[in-house]
């Protein structure tokens, strides 16, 4: 599957990384929640994920859509436990992330949501440098 230019993954350490450029809207997560469906039902092994919000300008998104897509995350995904990482980087991304985390909760999806990059990695188990995307800081602003 050929992967948009703000998704990569490797391979090696099973890791969807997503770094959302400009506005983050219905359609930005549509589209994500989309290749995620596909890259899960034609992969044997679970993967982990990681969102970086620190290049998104903007979020359109309201309670009652980050409510619909937890919920339908939540009920689709029957894998194995996997973990995703976010870097919330600002009062929005955090307060959608934390609505996320505790929609997803008793699921095989556990969300954590950080502020750090570091943490994030070795939360995932990852080199720090993985996560970096070129031009970024170990630690995001809020």
């Amino acid at each position: 599957m050929k992967l948009p230019p703000d998704v990569q993954f490797d391979e090696k350490l099973r890791l969807f990384i997503w770094r959302p450029h400009g506005l983050i809207d219905e359609s930005a997560v549509n589209r994500i929640i989309t290749i995620l469906g596909e890259m899960e039902a034609g992969s044997a092994e679970p993967f982990n994920r990681f969102s970086d919000t620190s290049a998104a300008e903007a979020v359109d998104l309201n309670f009652k859509y980050i409510f619909h897509i937890s919920l339908f995350r939540r009920l689709t995904y029957r894998g194995l436990p996997i973990k995703s990482a976010i870097l919330a980087t600002t009062e929005t991304h955090l307060h959608y992330s934390k609505l996320h985390a505790i929609l997803t909760q008793g699921s095989p999806i556990k969300v954590r949501i950080f502020q750090e990059l570091d943490a994030a990695a070795a939360w995932l188990g990852v080199p720090i440098d993985l996560l970096q995307a070129q031009g970024t800081s170990k630690k995001a602003e809020t």
